[in-house]
């Protein structure tokens, strides 16, 4: 089956043409990142102007690169939740015409199910079961997988995502957006140990996350400094080392408890924040004292992409769920709801 994957929940517009024989074919990402920069963050009504530019051009780029034509195209997966109501139409609404035109079928695929799902992509896929921490902007959710469609939910931030923090506290620091790679490349530069900052709600038992006080923590020590009179880059480094440390051991140590709590040793990373350097290096030791091993996807396919979302989208099509034509989307939609295959 040959799917083509559409991908359009945020701010980046990814295709992809996906073979359950030969694997992916082709991919191609624009990132709107430039368009946004200029505003701190992504200005929604904006992200869904460019979708709707670059859709087509990429399609048939991709189908260029795949050496394929639209008539070999099987079944077209999009991006239906969760993610921005007007982006997520975009995306949509093209692969239902798309399909309506062909007299092919569409889905829509779980974003999140996307990123769980893309380290499958890799030569050497994770085999169920195993547990998944997602981390990126939008969520930080520790998974019990047993299978595509078999989640339980066992932990997730109680406020901002992991990203979400990363991103916030690089603006709050002057720095440009996206703030994630921005932190890491600052925190190459760091002093270790000039400052320690809390791991949130790592002194209790549960695997739940909080990062909001961390972010407040950073603002504060940012602040004295300046009040102090000093505001150097090297202060600025080793705060940003700092931070991200405190955001790296909490999610190590939520990531042992979850595979002790289920029994399980190995772990499945993904999502934007997944291509942290830091993150990796520590929840590869971590696995490794545990005779575990983590799986994670090349780190063009760890941010949004149409990989992610043909490959998903194939693996439920092959299981025989289908849909209504019909253009539905969800800005919010557990994980949970999805249903097994």
């Amino acid at each position: 089956m040959l799917v083509l994957g559409l991908e359009t929940s945020c701010d980046e517009t990814g295709v992809a043409l996906y073979d359950s024989e030969h694997g992916l074919l082709g991919d191609a990402l624009f990132s709107q990142i430039d368009l946004h920069r200029v505003y701190g963050g992504v200005v929604p009504e904006l992200a869904s102007r460019d979708h709707v530019k670059r859709m087509l051009p990429l399609i048939r780029q991709v189908l260029e690169q795949a050496q394929r034509k639209p008539e070999d195209i099987d079944a077209v997966a999009y991006t239906a939740g969760p993610g921005l109501v007007g982006a997520l139409l975009v995306g949509a609404s093209c692969a239902q015409a798309l399909a309506f035109a062909w007299g092919i079928p569409a889905l829509g695929v779980h974003h999140m199910e996307g990123h769980l799902l893309a380290p499958m992509l890799e030569d050497q896929p994770p085999a169920f079961p195993f547990v998944a921490l997602l981390v990126s902007g939008g969520h930080t959710q520790l998974v019990r997988v047993d299978g595509i469609g078999h989640y339980q939910l066992l932990g997730e931030s109680l406020d901002d995502a992991a990203g979400e923090a990363f991103d916030k506290t690089a603006k709050l620091m002057g720095l440009r957006y996206p703030g994630g790679p921005e932190i890491a490349r600052l925190a190459q530069d760091g002093t270790p140990g000039r400052f320690k900052f809390p791991r949130p709600m790592t002194d209790r038992p549960g695997l739940e996350f909080s990062f909001s006080g961390l972010k407040t923590f950073t603002l504060n020590t940012w602040q004295q400094c300046q009040a102090e009179g000093d505001n150097s880059e090297q202060t600025r480094s080793d705060i940003a080392l700092a931070f991200q440390d405190a955001v790296v051991d909490t999610l190590t140590i939520k990531c042992r408890r979850a595979l002790k709590q289920t029994g399980l040793n190995n772990l499945v990373i993904a999502g934007g924040v997944s291509a942290n350097k830091a993150l990796r290096q520590s929840l590869e030791k971590m696995l490794g004292e545990l005779n575990g091993e983590v799986f994670y996807a090349r780190p063009a396919f760890c941010t949004d992409n149409g990989a992610m979302i043909a490959y998903a989208g194939c693996q439920r099509l092959l299981a025989g769920q289908q849909e209504d034509l019909g253009i539905k989307v969800q800005a919010r939609w557990p994980m949970e709801q999805l249903p097994a295959i």
